[in-house]
């Protein structure tokens, strides 16, 4: 079994006020992952998300299907686990 792991990444583009929060805390939610997303007065979106890497790629890539979503550019940082944890949420 793959390792946990923890996110933070940094969504530039088109993120804010077309949803992405909403998409990113159902798929996160549905794939069992945990963290938070917040949209930043710069006009990105930030997220931590902790989980297996396999789920958390799958989540960006169901994070793009999104209507009205669309990704220009990604930053990602690795983390240490919050081992506290338990839950997703929009901040």
């Amino acid at each position: 079994m793959t390792e946990k792991i923890r996110k933070r990444i940094t969504f530039f583009g088109s993120v804010q006020g077309v949803g992405f929060r909403y998409r990113a805390s159902h798929v996160a939610n549905a794939l069992r992952l945990t963290g938070w997303v917040h949209n930043e007065w710069d006009g990105t979106v930030s997220m931590e998300v902790q989980g297996r890497e396999e789920e958390i790629d799958k989540m960006i890539e169901m994070i793009q299907e999104g209507t009205y979503i669309s990704i220009e550019k990604i930053y990602v940082k690795q983390l240490p686990l919050d081992e506290h944890e338990g839950i997703f949420e929009i901040r």
